[in-house]
């Protein structure tokens, strides 16, 4: 794993986040953390994943999101080849309560 996701103040950022028991306390952490231009970029990620996820072509996702097709890509890269977080939340936010 990047070094930069395994120092002490990375793993001290990921306990704070787990921590959290709702979303409303997620999101007065992430607006106290993060400025609203990153929580949007953040949000119109997740987004963008939902979307791939759903099989919606990319030029429709990018009309949906304002996203360019490149991220798209990228972002559809992280979704099949990277640590499993996405699909985690996926099958997570998507099974019966």
């Amino acid at each position: 794993m990047n070094t930069q996701l395994n120092n002490k103040a990375a793993k001290d950022l990921f306990k704070a986040l787990a921590s959290l028991e709702t979303a409303e306390e997620c999101k007065k952490f992430m607006r106290d953390l993060c400025t609203l231009a990153e929580l949007g970029a953040m949000a119109e990620r997740w987004q963008v994943v939902q979307q791939i996820d759903k099989k919606i072509p990319y030029r429709t996702i990018a009309k949906n999101t304002g996203s360019s097709t490149a991220t798209i890509t990228r972002i559809a890269h992280w979704l099949n080849h990277g640590t499993g977080g996405y699909r985690l939340m996926l099958k997570r936010l998507s099974a019966p309560e």
